[in-house]
């Protein structure tokens, strides 16, 4: 992967599918560790976590950058920010796959990229054109007759959405590289996953890791299936317009609502048929809308 400070504006699409794609693909991984407690397995997501990016920022020789980053009292503030929004969302993601309500967790991420585009152009000052506008009213619609079918499990969708949108915010505002900003959110939240670890190893049922060897395996997974997609989202972030980077986050929600109509076994009611339909009708559009200026640029 290219230095941040080098990288050239339009490559960020690889990175934000790449990311989306491992992401739409997690509740596959979320199904291996379903005996571990939600606050545990978060606690090690944590934990393998920092390896991960530690090794990533020594390979790509980013040690340098992220002393810089750790002796700027502003950019750490910023982080410290964006910890907390990251941890909220993997808190709730996690326990909504492992509730069982995996279009819950796909819903959620559908109204993200919604907000993300209204953010974009209201205080980024992100200009749409008119095909952008008319997919994101498609959307709003699609997602607004998902969210009049979610009923109770509105509370997990906003959750997610609204947390993930601040993350997402933070970082593009933060002018640190992609590895250094994820290696210390990760420091940021090591000691709340060391507490929580502590008072699980303290409780009759224990730790789960040293169970199985392929439960273990799949806990230490973590952290790649972490670090890999947080920081390909970095770089996009920095690289890509912030509506842009929402219209193209619905990738990742499709695939998680496929996974939970054909491997979960979730119903799916003409409502939210319908609902998908606008939606998908909406990335159609605000795709071909990208292709075509790409084209004539």
């Amino acid at each position: 992967m290219p230095q941040p400070s080098a990288e050239p504006r339009p490559s960020g699409l690889s990175y934000a599918l790449g990311a989306h794609l491992i992401w739409g693909l997690m509740p596959l991984y979320l199904r291996q560790v379903h005996s571990v407690p939600v606050l545990e397995f978060v606690g090690w997501r944590v934990i393998f976590t920092l390896p991960c990016a530690l090794l990533f920022i020594a390979l790509r020789g980013q040690g340098s950058e992220l002393r810089v980053a750790l002796g700027n009292r502003r950019i750490l503030l910023r982080l410290v920010v964006s910890a907390v929004f990251v941890a909220s969302n993997w808190l709730i993601y996690v326990l909504a796959i492992q509730s069982g309500q995996v279009l819950a967790a796909s819903f959620g991420y559908y109204v993200t990229p919604l907000l993300q585009v209204g953010v974009g152009a209201l205080f980024l000052h992100e200009k749409l054109t008119i095909r952008q506008w008319a997919a994101v009213a498609l959307a709003a619609l699609g997602v607004a007759a998902l969210g009049w079918d979610q009923g109770g499990m509105l509370w997990l969708s906003l959750g997610m959405a609204l947390s993930w949108l601040g993350y997402g915010l933070v970082r593009k505002v933060t002018p640190v590289g992609s590895l250094p900003g994820l290696t210390i959110e990760t420091l940021v939240l090591l000691p709340f996953a060391l507490a929580l670890l502590g008072w699980h190893a303290a409780t009759p049922a224990g730790l789960s890791l040293g169970q199985s060897g392929w439960l273990d395996l799949m806990i230490v997974c973590a952290g790649p299936m972490t670090a890999v997609p947080l920081t390909f989202f970095a770089i996009a972030a920095r690289r890509m317009d912030f509506s842009a980077l929402g219209m193209f986050q619905f990738s990742s929600p499709t695939i998680v609502f496929f996974l939970g109509l054909w491997v979960f076994g979730q119903p799916l009611d003409p409502l939210q048929l319908g609902a998908f339909a606008l939606i998908w009708t909406a990335i159609a559009v605000f795709v071909w809308d990208l292709l075509t200026r790409r084209q004539t640029a």
